[in-house]
């Protein structure tokens, strides 16, 4: 919704400014010039990457329009799932703990937690060192640099779509003055025609460089900044994930080890402790929305 808003408030005020100048908005239709800098941009985005990337770009799109980000209800489930994990490991043997993160998708334990069993990564992220856990030999800190390794490698991969989108709009200007190039042969292809049809063909090339810096610098460097914003809270649920189990395998009881994970989480998105024991006590309850 931000971003619709942003939008209107943004086209509205460029707009009215360039009326309440005295401006013909006529001038500024120019399509083919938009033709000209969007497909030079889109095509420079295709040669530079591979198409999962692609396609990322057009998901990383569709979650920053939606602000898709880990809501409350996202933390709870996520903390709970830990919990019953981390009592299982204290109170369970080893086969009943494996049949947990061999099926998450059968287990009683993962279905209580609905928001983490549609995160396959995720969901996989925490089975795998689940299963470290369990074997029993590996040390905390070995354990905490493989975290540290696979989180980069995760957020190399997240933010891969954000920069190659920051790059398609840093080169729109460059591109807008391309097209205001071409829209200048135009025009002096066409030197003998009256100066009321030539100032209309250099009105139009100038128009290329307008919609290219536009483009640039009003539409996509906010939009790559709220991928930004929506990919890093998203892969917050891997930090929250990875204190809460360094905990535990520190020795600290599983109330404790949750209070890591929690504090790893922004203060205004935060889960009470009140939030957390009722998780504890009703995993899936409902509480926090």
């Amino acid at each position: 919704m931000n971003i619709i808003i942003g939008v209107v408030i943004t086209i509205g005020c460029v707009l009215g400014g360039y009326m309440a100048m005295g401006g013909k908005l006529g001038v500024l239709v120019q399509p083919f010039e938009l033709v000209i800098i969007g497909g030079a941009g889109i095509g420079g985005l295709v040669m530079a990457n591979p198409t999962k990337i692609i396609k990322d770009c057009g998901k990383a799109l569709k979650e920053a329009f939606k602000f898709d980000v880990p809501t409350a209800r996202h933390y709870l489930d996520t903390l709970g799932l830990l919990y019953q994990l981390m009592r299982d490991l204290r109170t369970k043997s080893r086969n009943e703990i494996e049949a947990h993160v061999d099926n998450p998708e059968e287990s009683e334990i993962f279905i209580s937690a609905p928001t983490v069993l549609a995160n396959k990564e995720l969901t996989s992220f925490i089975c795998d060192y689940i299963r470290l856990i369990i074997i029993g030999n590996a040390r905390p800190h070995e354990i905490e640099a493989l975290m540290d390794e696979e989180i980069n490698t995760l957020t190399h991969d997240k933010m891969h779509s954000q920069h190659s989108l920051v790059t398609m709009g840093d080169a729109f200007p460059a591109i807008g003055i391309v097209a205001a190039v071409l829209g200048i042969i135009k025009a002096m292809g066409a030197i003998n025609e009256p100066p009321d049809v030539l100032g209309g063909l250099i009105a139009a090339a100038l128009v290329g460089t307008f919609l290219g810096i536009f483009l640039s610098y009003c539409v996509m460097q906010p939009l790559t900044h709220q991928v930004e914003i929506v990919r890093t809270k998203q892969l917050r649920l891997y930090t929250v994930v990875k204190q809460t189990l360094l905990a535990y395998m520190n020795g600290s009881v599983p109330q404790v080890a949750l209070e890591h994970g929690r504090k790893t989480i922004s203060s205004y998105e935060r889960p009470t402790i009140d939030d957390v024991e009722q998780e504890m006590m009703n995993p899936g309850g409902g509480g926090g929305e």
